[in-house]
């Protein structure tokens, strides 16, 4: 199976932190900045990191953009530069294109030119993000510590008609399943025989390099 492919384009806080967090997650990263210091700081972190104005179509082309899977737009305080580089990138016929939005407004005309997914990042945290263009099974994620994360997956397909103790997540990633939510009803402290279905979404809490662990493993599916 071919590992899926995110372009992040705009490396300030934001954007950094996607990127900083999808390499981590072991993602294939292009990272893409006008800023030759900004650049220089992820060359040892993303797969690529290149030096580039996102808003002419040529150097797009040049890169193979329209090959990457996911392209988040973070650019920061530029909504001209967001909205060229946003064109660009429908017409090209990028798969999923997420977009960073300064405002409302900004927000609405991102959705009128064909972005996917629009964010505010005063809202959502850039790790979470990262989390949830993963994968759809990644319903939330939220940081306890600096190492230390609760998320909440829906069950990977590796999961479904499988019981706690058979997935064996504590012994083998080192991870702790605190809830099962199924619909409305929410099963607090499972116990070790309860069998998953589709769509039962799990609470788990653990170490971040562990969260990683089980969500690569289960969560994401092929």
């Amino acid at each position: 199976m071919r590992k899926k492919e995110f372009a992040v384009i705009g490396l300030g806080r934001f954007g950094g932190s996607i990127c900083q967090e999808l390499s981590r997650e072991g993602m294939e990263v292009l990272a893409i900045d006008r800023n030759e210091e900004r650049v220089n700081q992820f060359k040892h972190i993303a797969s690529h990191a290149v030096i580039a104005d996102a808003t002419d179509e040529t150097t797009l082309k040049e890169l193979g953009i329209k090959n990457i899977d996911h392209v988040i737009v973070a650019i920061g305080d530029n909504i001209q530069a967001s909205i060229l580089t946003t064109v660009v990138l429908v017409e090209l016929g990028v798969q999923r294109i997420t977009v960073k939005a300064q405002n409302d407004y900004h927000a609405k005309i991102l959705h009128k030119i064909g972005a996917h997914q629009v964010v505010h990042p005063e809202r959502d945290m850039g790790r979470r993000i990262a989390h949830s263009i993963i994968s759809n099974n990644i319903v939330d994620y939220l940081e306890l510590s600096d190492d230390h994360s609760i998320v909440e997956v829906k069950a990977g397909k590796k999961m479904i008609g499988k019981s706690i103790i058979e997935l064996d997540i504590r012994a083998k990633f080192g991870c702790t399943v605190v809830a099962i939510k199924q619909g409305r009803h929410i099963n607090v402290s499972p116990t070790p025989d309860d069998t998953l279905s589709e769509d039962d979404i799990l609470v788990v809490v653990g170490a971040d390099k562990d969260i990683a662990r089980f969500e690569r493993q289960l969560v994401i599916d092929d």
